[in-house]
């Protein structure tokens, strides 16, 4: 008889490292693949009409005489002024539309639809945070042995071109992206598929499916992928074992705060962007 239930429990102390590799297998969850897919296509819906109308807005706002077109479209695929305002809008409009729907489908709130689960014990905290910090510096080894396959620039670079950028870009990856990323993938995805298909292979797709978001920031280069995976992987592995997508945002925000607060201070406060 199974000693853990990840849907039905709230803020256990993490289990030891081996038992993490072993999910238990998922209860009963109103989350199901019809909202995923709902969600995946008011996703796709928002990019078209937000990204529209703000490139409408850019276009209009930048017109001068003998402009390149392909000047305009570098400017708003490498923009981070443009692209994070407009990312923040669809972001929006997506968790709006999450909470819409699991009420409608559901009559429940989004926080209780996902599993929420704000952690009330300092130790899950602790615990968040120090897991968060963990991933940094062992994608920080990992970028160290694999440095021979990762490409000395990749596309998510050409975004911190200068410091105005680079901190709108942090504040962006650490504030706002991983809350719209955990209840994308640890609030609807995971618990969704694993009714179908069992908590280990849930596990593997959407820690995949997580790799892949990221796939076009990182050239879809494998190395720089591969690290990503045992984040996603991670970050699955604590909604499992916590049953609470908040622990995995702050896991995840964790993460990312790290990662910048080495960027910043190898650029000496993103002054000195040069081979960033």
């Amino acid at each position: 008889m199974d000693s853990f239930d990840p849907i039905s429990q709230v803020d256990p102390l993490p289990p030891p490292a081996m038992e993490l590799l072993l999910p238990a297998k998922p209860a009963k969850t109103e989350v199901d693949l019809l909202d995923v897919l709902l969600v995946g296509l008011a996703m796709a819906v928002a990019f078209v009409i937000f990204g529209t109308v703000a490139a409408t807005i850019f276009l209009f706002s930048h017109r001068s005489p003998g402009l390149n077109p392909k000047v305009l479209e570098d400017a708003m695929t490498r923009n981070a002024f443009f692209i994070v305002p407009t990312q923040f809008v669809i972001y929006v409009a997506i968790i709006g539309f999450m909470a819409l729907l699991v009420w409608v489908r559901h009559k429940n709130s989004l926080a209780e639809a996902v599993h929420w689960n704000l952690p009330a014990r300092r130790r899950v905290w602790a615990f968040a945070l120090i897991t968060g910090t963990a991933l940094a510096f062992i994608s920080d080894i990992g970028e160290v042995v694999l440095h021979r396959w990762i490409p000395d620039s990749l596309p998510i670079t050409e975004f911190f071109k200068d410091r105005p950028s680079a901190l709108l870009l942090g504040a962006f990856g650490i504030l706002v992206a991983p809350v719209m990323e955990e209840l994308l993938f640890r609030g609807f995805l995971y618990p969704a598929l694993a009714r179908w298909t069992g908590a280990t292979a849930s596990l593997i797709i959407t820690a995949s499916a997580f790799t892949l978001l990221h796939g076009a920031q990182l050239g879809y280069s494998w190395a720089p992928l591969l690290l990503i995976f045992v984040v996603g992987f991670t970050l699955t592995v604590t909604r499992i074992r916590t049953n609470s997508v908040a622990t995995c945002v702050i896991v995840h925000m964790t993460y990312n705060f790290v990662l910048l607060l080495q960027s910043y201070i190898a650029t000496h406060g993103f002054r000195q962007m040069q081979g960033f």
